[in-house]
């Protein structure tokens, strides 16, 4: 590719821009799709232009609205017989940003569009945001496509080391980059009164009753039916216990973890409520926040959220939680899948006195704010863009 520009921080005039294509699926409510939007804004606050190709989503407003570009095309689609379609209509839209980085984020946008930036020499960038699990060789070959790129991102040590452990001679242009929360959002000063009383009022929160919240996913690797039963060792405890997010599950999910918890005696203390817009707000009211994910997160985003907010965090001892809360000090982690150790850590961190609660809260503000935040996620990426972009300069000159 000729003439190809470096991102800065000026205001250079359009058409000398480097134009950063991000594809994913859709742009619905995930850390995925977040994480895009996140980046859309600072590729736009960097000099360049934002291009995100997916099927479109509720996220797709945030695009238009950071000065960035969104094409919806159904770069989604798992069916290799409409990938041939797809690409041609992708390599005209890649011809008329003039592109200069494609950033895939999943993999069957990585099928879709690989091919067609390598048919049009432009530079290729992946982040793995899941589990590299491969349980037949043609699921390896499906994961490996995300690694066949000219740089790869991991967004924990976990990833990466899944990834090494599958794939060899991708360790030398591979990055980890932890997602990142927004911490003037996720910001307890940020956060009035009515908010968290809307909030409580709509899930009809009893008063002065201590809150241990799951922020998930319906689904049942989240860990709902394990923090139940770590609940029931703890009975002798005050408290209620909300699943936000897990009504919006099949009615076979809701009923099997109301009956889960029926039959652990904990019947009127524990509810489920639907995903909510004001996720700083909900965290407010909650005095612990769990994570007991069955297996490994790929990095864990609520951890950070919750840290922001300077609400304690309990995980098991896996995965990216491992990177992300720091024992004793901002959370605590428990032994994976024993309720015994979930319970007591629980009890720990509703036990804990206000001097107690407001300095874990500080370091785990102060945690976030070091090692974890949104800007800290995207000045990490741009600086992968801006060497690429030299790369592909010098190799055009050559």
């Amino acid at each position: 590719m000729a003439n190809t520009p470096r991102l800065s921080k000026s205001n250079t005039p359009l058409e000398k821009r480097p134009v950063i294509v991000q594809i994913l699926p859709a742009l619905d409510r995930g850390g995925v799709e977040r994480g895009t939007v996140e980046m859309a804004q600072a590729i736009e606050k960097a000099g360049g232009h934002a291009v995100v190709i997916s099927s479109g989503g509720p996220l797709e407003r945030h695009i238009v609205r950071c000065g960035a570009t969104h094409h919806t095309l159904p770069v989604n689609v798992k069916n290799p017989l409409k990938w041939g379609s797809i690409r041609r209509k992708l390599q005209s839209i890649l011809q008329d940003e003039n592109a200069h980085i494609v950033h895939v984020r999943s993999r069957a946008p990585a099928w879709i569009a690989l091919p067609v930036a390598k048919k049009l020499r432009i530079p290729t960038v992946s982040t793995v945001h899941g589990r590299f699990q491969a349980y037949s060789i043609l699921k390896r070959i499906y994961n490996g496509k995300l690694v066949k790129v000219d740089h790869v991102i991991a967004i924990s040590k976990y990833i990466k080391q899944l990834i090494t452990s599958q794939f060899i001679g991708v360790e030398e242009r591979m990055s980890v980059i932890h997602r990142g929360v927004d911490i003037d959002v996720f910001d307890p000063q940020a956060v009035n009164q009515t908010r968290i009383i809307n909030f409580a009022d709509s899930v009809a929160l009893p008063e002065e009753m201590p809150v241990v919240m799951l922020p998930a996913r319906p689904t049942l690797w989240k860990g709902h039916e394990a923090l139940l039963d770590a609940l029931a060792l703890i009975k002798d405890l005050p408290f209620i216990c909300l699943f936000v997010g897990a009504a919006d599950g099949k009615q076979g999910f809701i009923d099997r973890i109301t009956k889960h918890g029926v039959d652990q005696g904990l019947e009127g203390r524990f509810r489920l409520s639907h995903a909510v817009d004001d996720m700083p707000a909900a965290l407010m009211v909650a005095d612990v926040v769990v994570m007991p994910s069955i297996t490994p997160e790929p990095f864990g985003r609520v951890a950070l959220e919750a840290q922001a907010m300077g609400r304690p965090v309990v995980a098991f001892d896996h995965g990216g939680a491992v990177e992300s809360i720091k024992h004793g000090q901002t959370g605590w982690l428990a032994t994976p899948g024993d309720a015994e150790s979930l319970a007591a850590y629980i009890r720990q961190a509703l036990e804990l006195q206000g001097p107690e609660r407001q300095l874990l809260a500080d370091k785990s503000r102060a945690h976030i704010e070091r090692s974890f935040s949104t800007t800290r996620m995207c000045n990490e990426t741009v600086k992968i863009y801006r060497r690429i972009l030299q790369k592909s300069q010098v190799t055009t000159k050559g």
